[in-house]
């Protein structure tokens, strides 16, 4: 029965996990000049409270990600984005006059390696999925999957897919996490304050939970390498 239920981890819950990781660093990446432009961003500015009522302010909101911006004058107004570039310009226009100016753009080479790491992953799931149902597959391209070589190049583009990608996000992570961090103490240091207010965006959970999927595969592909290389 255990032996039955890890086989069936294998072939069915992995690549499944694997798709899942895909579309969520997918979205995160796209997010928000192309798709979600409200709603998932890896940074956001958005308006304050009134600390004696708990109401939030009307204001401008900005949605800050790896390959530009959206933002909007106030919540009932139109949502503008900037053009989607791989060296994006983030348009902060909306934000009072006397809001700090010092809100970080991502680093100039992240959009380029999570997309080379999203590229890695997306061969990975369609390589690693086709190798785990190989036996459903005709004789020759059974045994053409079953090649050291074939499963090892798997599992090496999804291992590096992995680590680049992580590697990538915990940069931004932390470059955009400095940013919220001084703008912030710098409206508390004002005298006039702004209504506003800045905050790591949801992106990053996504970002988590996809490379915390992504890792089973991962590791199952590089097992099956570790276990073939002992024998």
């Amino acid at each position: 029965m255990i032996a039955g239920l890890a086989k069936a981890v294998t072939l069915y819950l992995t690549p499944v996990l694997a798709l899942t990781a895909v579309v969520l660093s997918l979205l995160a990446f796209l997010a928000p000049t192309l798709i979600l432009h409200d709603q998932v961003s890896l940074l956001q500015v958005f308006p304050s409270s009134d600390p004696s009522t708990g109401d939030q302010f009307d204001g401008p909101s900005v949605w800050v990600g790896l390959l530009g911006s959206c933002s909007r004058a106030s919540n009932d107004a139109e949502i503008n984005c900037t053009t989607t570039s791989f060296s994006p310009v983030y348009d902060f226009s909306v934000l009072p006059d006397n809001a700090p100016q010092i809100l970080l753009s991502a680093p100039a080479s992240a959009p380029a390696f999570v997309a080379v790491a999203l590229m890695f992953s997306m061969i990975f799931f369609i390589t690693f999925t086709v190798i785990s149902f190989r036996h459903k597959m005709g004789e020759k391209m059974s045994a053409a999957l079953d090649k050291p070589m074939i499963q090892r190049v798997s599992a090496w583009l999804g291992f590096i897919g992995f680590l680049v990608g992580i590697t990538t996000f915990l940069i931004v992570r932390m470059w955009f996490g400095k940013g919220v961090e001084d703008f912030n103490k710098s409206i508390k240091m004002m005298t006039d304050q702004p209504k506003v207010k800045a905050d790591n965006g949801n992106g990053f959970t996504m970002v988590w939970v996809a490379y915390a999927f992504y890792g089973v595969p991962v590791i199952v592909a590089m097992s099956k390498l570790h276990v073939k290389a002992t024998k």
